[in-house]
């Protein structure tokens, strides 16, 4: 048997109320063979007889009489729970889970969360910070999970966003020690800081130097710390090169290659319709990463340091 159709409810419903097929449809604003066959669908699903067809038009049976009382009850808690589920989407509240890379959860998600919690203060918040190299699927109990690569097959629902342009920079006096790489081949010669592979692109050319490193990290900030003490050749996002307290201490470094930047997306559970606090969350920081407002930028504008949303995440710092 064939599932109820809720919509053959309502037509029923429209014509109890109405008295005919015509005044029905009028109300539903659909034709009343539509109606017609919708009550014809729905007695035969019960296998009875709700009204009975008569010149002065329709008239219920009392198993139609019985039934419709039913079916406003139904469609009443129908409706109440619509408007409930629309109040949590206006005020949403309960604990969001989230898990992000340090740095996200650093200079992202922390100087943003004052302002969030005082647009939604129903919400609580559980920050769940991660190595940027770490890429495992998350546990069903986190809510958004930000991830640096786009995975190839996962349960979630993904949402991108603005990632960060990057470069090759290294310290005044690094570069007057060891000199100034020229070609990306000559960074193999050099003291590098780094994880993964650097893939350098400049128009059509796309090389990957066999950089051993002399320190392995994916984290951004330890690589600043290292490039600004001299230790060598880094790659960081723009926006940490360029603030104003570390811009005089670095050089960049092979500035006519560009570095692969760093995507970003969130992952998340749910339907094409998203649950009330995941969609606020996912919506509130679209105000954010990526434009003038991201806290990155420390209020200089956003332009050149970000990429496009529709590029496909890659690699960590």
């Amino acid at each position: 048997m064939k599932d109820l159709d809720l919509n053959d409810v309502r037509a029923f419903v429209a014509v109890a109320q109405a008295g005919t097929l015509t005044a029905a449809a009028k109300e539903l604003q659909i034709p009343t063979s539509t109606v017609s066959r919708a009550l014809t669908r729905l007695e035969q699903h019960l296998s009875v007889l709700l009204m009975r067809r008569s010149p002065r038009g329709l008239v219920l049976t009392d198993s139609g009489k019985e039934y419709l009382q039913s079916c406003r009850h139904a469609l009443q808690t129908l409706r109440s729970a619509s408007q409930l589920v629309e109040g949590h989407r206006s005020r949403p509240s309960g604990l969001i889970k989230v898990a992000c890379p340090v740095i996200m959860a650093r200079d992202v998600i922390a100087p943003l969360l004052k302002e969030f919690l005082g647009r939604y203060p129903d919400l609580r918040v559980e920050i769940e910070p991660y190595a940027a190299g770490w890429d495992q699927e998350p546990r069903e109990d986190v809510d958004v999970f930000f991830k640096l690569r786009a995975p190839k097959d996962s349960l979630r629902h993904m949402r991108p966003y603005p990632g960060t342009v990057r470069g090759l920079f290294a310290s005044p006096d690094y570069i007057r020690a060891s000199g100034r790489p020229t070609t990306p081949d000559d960074l193999t010669a050099h003291k590098c800081v780094g994880s993964e592979a650097w893939r350098l692109i400049r128009g059509q050319k796309i090389t990957t130097p066999n950089i051993i490193f002399r320190v392995v990290t994916s984290d951004p900030t330890v690589a600043l710390r290292l490039a600004i003490s001299g230790f060598g050749v880094v790659i960081l996002p723009l926006w940490m090169a360029k603030r104003a307290e570390v811009h005089n201490s670095l050089i960049p470094i092979l500035p006519l290659w560009n570095v692969e930047p760093i995507t970003l997306c969130a992952l998340f559970y749910g339907p094409t319709r998203l649950t009330p606090k995941v969609q606020i969350l996912l919506d509130f920081l679209d105000e954010y990463i990526g434009t003038d407002r991201d806290p990155r930028l420390e209020h200089n504008r956003a332009k050149g340091y970000f990429t496009d949303r529709k590029l496909a995440p890659t690699s960590g710092p």
